[in-house]
């Protein structure tokens, strides 16, 4: 006897990937239900800073993933308003020596030929736009194209305007498979749930539920910490980085890595990041990663040395070893469907992700390539792990 489904589309992870994948799935007519472990935006997501950019992107898959992304994003400000907190700031990085801004110019130029609006700034020009930035820097580019919202908001937003029923408090312990191997659901702490789609948005536990499925994904945890300034008036105007944070994002290093990233708030507090190491789940405070922040930022904005710090967070952005997520169908267990290993683009990459999963549950063409998101892509002989 057959069983009866619960739903059409049951999504394991309650973040911002999550959220989108539930909105988008939903509005195509599906039948959504969400999972987490624990409560909506409790992992990577609410340890982000919202940042939804371009300017740290160069040609290829993951900008055109981020341009889609940054449209849709565009999109749901305005039909949400002010619920998600979406501020179209732009973005600034910037050089303090001309080898430097020579690299950043070329690599700004890639980039424009990809759709990218990126526009040089002279040194004499950067008081313009930044009036309390160190008066050292050999220039920059400005991208008008990058933009922020409150990640734990957005992502209860999406949830809410998806309509779909919420399981959040229920761990996901396996992947129902039949015997010929398609997935039919999942199994919880709290009962099964039913579909004929199971979508992996678990983060930076994508691979430990790939591999209940029986499948494998390379998911590794790549710590940051973020610093969080007392209250101030907004002196900061974009998000501002210098050039060597691109390097950084591209690295494959486990050791621990620092770029200064200061951006304000709507709130009023300044964000300091960022760091990368792979740690594990280590969650322990490192002072030399958190002293890094604070040098490099006074570094990019003299002011922050008068100003406290009242706290820092660490979070484990979802990496996979080649910098790309895994997003569609898994051929090795038919029925289930990745969205994970975004590192620390997930935010951004969210609505795009969302929708592309959107297309592919509802077998219509996808608006990008579909194939450098190969989930099976780092199976050498693509086969079952069972």
């Amino acid at each position: 006897m057959a069983k009866r489904l619960t739903c059409d589309v049951v999504v394991v992870g309650a973040g911002m990937v999550g959220a989108a994948c539930a909105l988008y799935a939903a509005r195509t007519g599906l039948d959504v239900r969400v999972v987490d472990r624990g409560p909506v935006a409790g992992g990577t997501t609410g340890a982000g800073e919202g940042n939804l950019l371009v300017s740290d992107k160069g040609p290829g898959p993951e900008l055109d993933l981020a341009l889609m992304s940054a449209r849709l994003w565009a999109a749901l400000a305005d039909e949400l308003g002010t619920a998600i907190e979406y501020e179209p700031k732009g973005g600034l990085v910037v050089a303090s020596a001309p080898a430097a801004l020579t690299a950043l110019r070329d690599f700004a130029a890639g980039q424009r030929g990809a759709g990218v609006t990126a526009v040089p700034v002279g040194a004499d020009r950067l008081p313009e736009l930044e009036p309390h930035l160190a008066p050292a820097m050999a220039g920059g580019v400005h991208y008008p194209q990058d933009a922020q919202v409150m990640p734990a908001l957005a992502a209860a937003r999406l949830l809410r305007a998806s309509g779909a029923r919420m399981h959040v408090g229920h761990t996901v312990t396996g992947v129902l498979r039949a015997a010929g191997g398609t997935v039919y659901g999942v199994r919880t702490d709290r009962g099964d749930i039913h579909a004929p789609a199971v979508v992996n948005a678990a983060g930076t536990w994508g691979g430990d539920l790939a591999a209940l499925a029986g499948v494998r994904l390379p998911v590794l945890p790549r710590r940051g910490f973020v610093l969080v300034t007392e209250p101030l008036p907004r002196m900061v105007r974009h998000k501002v980085y210098a050039a060597d944070y691109v390097a950084d994002v591209a690295s494959d290093s486990a050791a621990l890595r620092t770029s200064p990233v200061v951006e304000g708030t709507a709130a009023g507090p300044v964000l300091i990041g960022a760091t990368r190491e792979r740690v594990g789940f280590d969650r322990s405070l490192s002072l030399p990663a958190v002293r890094a922040l604070a040098a490099g930022a006074i570094g990019l904005f003299p002011f922050l040395e008068r100003v406290r710090a009242l706290r820092t967070y660490a979070g484990f952005r979802p990496y996979l070893p080649d910098h790309l997520p895994a997003i569609g169908p898994d051929p090795r267990a038919p029925g289930l469907f990745h969205a994970c290993g975004h590192e620390g683009a997930g935010i951004g990459l969210a609505t795009g992700t969302g929708q592309l999963l959107a297309q592919a549950l509802t077998g219509k063409t996808p608006e990008l390539d579909p194939a450098p998101f190969r989930p099976e892509r780092f199976d050498t002989d693509g086969g079952d792990v069972r």
